[in-house]
């Protein structure tokens, strides 16, 4: 599953950027489908990476104050938020309460980075649009859906907010910034 790859690859770019955290936070929708897939798949790849996952189902606008509650009070040394319609339409709430809890967080997409979010990796939702819209109008035009190829997206990018890091006191390593597609300052 190339979600499940893109969270393992999120897992370790934000070991990479934290290697002092061993407990990550993560928030996912448990409403959504794959849900119990992905977090499966993501413990796998954390105990390869010896890391601990503090899993916070988060569906509705009073969990993100349980969450951060308990954030606040295991102190995770990261946090991981999954990508989904939910979060989402909460992207900035997400990234103000990181920001006040300061701690280091991953996203799935750039826009929470360009949000004043840490660090993303994921796949550009504009083209993820633009796609639709192009299969949107082939369908309008007559082609039957079954006959339409099934795509998956083939670029990643990594994006990095340096005015995050620094207010959080972290020192981005050479390599991510190398790595990086887009460094915000």
């Amino acid at each position: 599953m190339l979600v499940g790859t893109l969270d393992a690859k999120r897992l370790e770019l934000m070991h990479e950027l934290v290697p002092q955290a061993d407990e990550i936070a993560l928030l996912i929708n448990p409403l959504v489908a794959e849900a119990e897939s992905r977090l499966r798949e993501l413990h796998q790849a954390a105990r390869m990476m010896r890391l601990r996952l503090l899993s916070l189902g988060v569906n509705n606008d009073h969990d993100f104050d349980t969450a951060f509650a308990t954030i606040a009070e295991r102190k995770p040394g990261a946090l991981f938020v999954f990508g989904g319609a939910f979060f989402d339409s909460r992207r900035d709430h997400v990234v103000a309460l990181a920001a006040r809890h300061e701690i280091p967080a991953t996203y799935a997409w750039r826009e929470f980075v360009e949000s004043g979010g840490l660090m993303s990796y994921g796949t550009s939702l504009t083209n993820a649009s633009r796609q639709t819209a192009i299969y949107t109008g082939r369908i309008l035009k007559g082609e039957r859906p079954s006959d339409l190829p099934v795509q998956q997206p083939t670029k990643f990018d990594l994006v990095i907010n340096l005015k995050t890091a620094k207010a959080l006191r972290l020192t981005v390593p050479p390599t991510l910034l190398a790595a990086a597609d887009e460094v915000i300052e």
